[in-house]
């Protein structure tokens, strides 16, 4: 494993050498997935940069549990535009008991149908990830969104080993993680290379990263500024030398806070994979619009579909 001298070394490299050396551990094909928010907002945690906080006003929608057949149909819409698989979000700290076996219901539906389900449901205890094992579910996502230095910063209404202690349980019993960070929220670059450590030190299947979008009446709306394009390749290179056994996913912020040229750029020498079409709260390019960013560079498309090609 590279050290923190090393890493912030690379991060400071000539652009162009640095992103020479991260293409050299990209995967040989692009894989998407896709995301439905199954249940939007009146979160009780006041993580600072999201729409979702009921301690924040952000008039957003805001709904309850999703029905399963709502989410098979949308999961079946994914894989059609292109996603491998297919994750099942739901706002809140932790999954609503009185909703649980409605997600477990949706796992199960999901995987019937021969798509590769995942969930992002919040921090588990460890009989819920008993749970959702037994039920199936191929893939937990759960960003630890910052290093640790950095998280009290972001949320005080949970801890960074909140979020660890749930990716030790996935790991328990047996399913893939996804487990990313969000980048522009005022951290350092010694911070994002501390990310890069402790992704290192997790080794997900999956590391989505997300650019801030900021967002109106949050306490990180004016953060605009706090991280730009050159800065966001530099730290997608890094954690793909960092944690090079892991897909780099670029995420959250990619149509709001990225030119065409930097997409191209990340999708030719850091990135394997990204979610498509739509995130939580924000709206991303379509499925074909970033099948076509793919193609542009040359890279080859992995998904179920003839819809890809």
């Amino acid at each position: 494993m590279k050290t923190k001298e090393e890493l912030l070394k690379l991060y400071n490299m000539n652009l162009d050498d640095l992103l020479k050396e991260s293409e050299k551990y990209l995967k040989d094909e692009v894989e998407f997935c896709s995301i439905i928010n199954a249940r939007s907002g009146k979160c009780s945690q006041n993580c600072k940069y999201c729409a979702q906080s009921s301690h924040y006003n952000t008039d957003i929608e805001t709904y309850q549990l999703m029905d399963v057949e709502t989410v098979v149909k949308a999961g079946k819409d994914s894989v059609n535009n292109g996603a491998d698989r297919v994750a099942i979000v739901t706002s809140g700290k932790t999954p609503d008991e009185s909703d649980f076996d409605t997600m477990l219901d949706m796992i199960k539906a999901l995987n019937r149908e021969g798509i590769k389900s995942c969930a992002s449901i919040g921090i588990l205890n460890e009989e819920q990830a008993k749970r959702l094992a037994q039920a199936g579910l191929v893939r937990f996502h759960h960003n630890i969104n910052t290093c640790r230095s950095y998280h009290p910063e972001i949320c005080t209404t949970h801890t960074y080993d909140d979020r660890i202690n749930t990716v030790k349980l996935v790991k328990k019993y047996g399913m893939e993680l996804c487990c990313g960070v969000i980048i522009g929220m005022g951290e350092s670059v010694e911070q994002r290379i501390e990310m890069a450590l402790e992704l290192a030190q997790i080794n997900p299947e999956s590391i989505p990263v997300n650019i801030l979008t900021p967002i109106a009446n949050t306490p990180f709306e004016s953060y605009s500024d706090k991280i730009d394009e050159e800065n966001v390749l530099r730290t997608l290179a890094v954690f793909k030398i960092a944690v090079p056994n892991s897909s780099i996913r670029l995420a959250g912020g990619k149509k709001a806070r990225l030119s065409q040229s930097t997409i191209e750029k990340a999708f030719k020498y850091c990135v394997d994979s990204a979610i498509v079409g739509n995130y939580l709260t924000t709206t991303g390019f379509t499925p074909d619009e970033d099948k076509k960013i793919v193609q542009k560079t040359g890279r080859r498309l992995k998904c179920l579909s003839q819809a890809c090609f």
